[in-house]
């Protein structure tokens, strides 16, 4: 089968399959009642979200199978191992929340270290795929030290980076299909079949999920979603040489991320807030936005920083 016949294919099968099984996982998770608990601290708004299922990223685990189905490369197992255990750190954190009974799981600093760990098997896996490269976009090929460093840096900040950006109906997902766009445009410039193949997966499992993820959502990602969404990201951009474009194209993730060091570090230091809260689309929440235009502006940001990223690829 062609390159192009299978990547069709994959999408369609995984867009498919995931329409057709969001129901009935909205239904099973709702009687496990693993359902989601607002934020005590999140504007008063979000507290009617309480009791929606949660855990629906189970749905982008689809991606993985089903595009193993076709290819089964190195680059393509290590990258299935990268989502498939961002999902397991995820589904974890989302579970502890849910039998404490509080939007509290996991520990940040338990977070990164299990998603830094299984960033390091990814990249220890890559070193024996016979398509193996240092190169990086922008630069050409670098030192193993520094293609580690950037990779393992854009694995473990893209995934909590989407995690934190996931706090609003359709935002996360919907913000992250143009990055995977011009993931896949690379991939298949470059020549890495398996990569696209992948990350059409990918894209099409997120493109049916948020179908019962939109407003007023029926189903949330959580983080068994957030964190595998991140992985896929940062994978495919380290598969593609990527590392450096991905903190352009993916800039409303790196804002999210941005806006709560910059909080944090300014409460401790100062005792003052920059935003009204964060992640950053709480700030504009509470500014007045309603929840529908924060998601709507943030996806078009995210448009035209993949816009513009395409123009410095094609460009460069």
């Amino acid at each position: 089968m062609g390159g192009g016949v299978t990547i069709i294919t994959v999408g369609m099968v995984t867009f498919a399959l995931a329409l057709a099984l969001g129901r009935p996982l909205i239904g099973w998770l709702a009687r496990l009642k693993y359902r989601q608990r607002a934020y005590e601290d999140a504007p008063q708004t979000h507290q009617v979200k309480t009791g929606t299922p949660t855990m629906g990223g189970l749905l982008f685990l689809l991606a993985p199978l089903i595009a193993l189905a076709f290819v089964r490369d190195t680059a393509t197992v290590a990258l299935a191992v990268l989502i498939v255990g961002a999902a397991a750190i995820g589904f974890i954190d989302d579970y502890s929340a849910i039998r404490r009974g509080r939007n509290r799981g996991l520990r940040a600093r338990t977070k990164f270290l299990l998603t830094g760990l299984i960033g390091v098997v990814f990249l220890a896996m890559l070193q024996h795929a016979s398509t193996f490269s240092t190169e990086v976009l922008g630069i050409g090929s670098v030192p193993m030290w520094l293609w580690y460093g950037l990779s393992l840096a854009a694995i473990v900040a893209t995934t909590h980076a989407v995690n934190l950006t996931d706090g609003l109906d359709g935002l996360a997902g919907g913000t992250a299909l143009p990055v995977l766009a011009l993931l896949i445009f690379i991939a298949l410039r470059g020549g890495a079949t398996s990569v696209a193949v992948m990350s059409v997966a990918i894209a099409a499992a997120v493109a049916a999920f948020l179908v019962y993820n939109r407003y007023p959502a029926r189903v949330f990602m959580g983080d068994t979603g957030s964190l595998a969404l991140g992985a896929a990201l940062a994978g495919a951009a380290i598969l593609t040489g990527a590392q450096l474009l991905l903190p352009l194209v993916g800039g409303v993730f790196a804002a999210e991320a941005l806006s709560v060091i910059l909080q944090v570090a300014s409460y401790k230091t100062t005792k003052r807030r920059i935003f009204r809260m964060s992640p950053l689309h709480h700030h504009f929440e509470l500014a007045g936005w309603p929840e529908t235009t924060v998601t709507a502006r943030f996806w078009l940001a995210s448009l035209a920083l993949s816009l513009l990223g395409f123009a410095l690829v094609v460009r460069g």
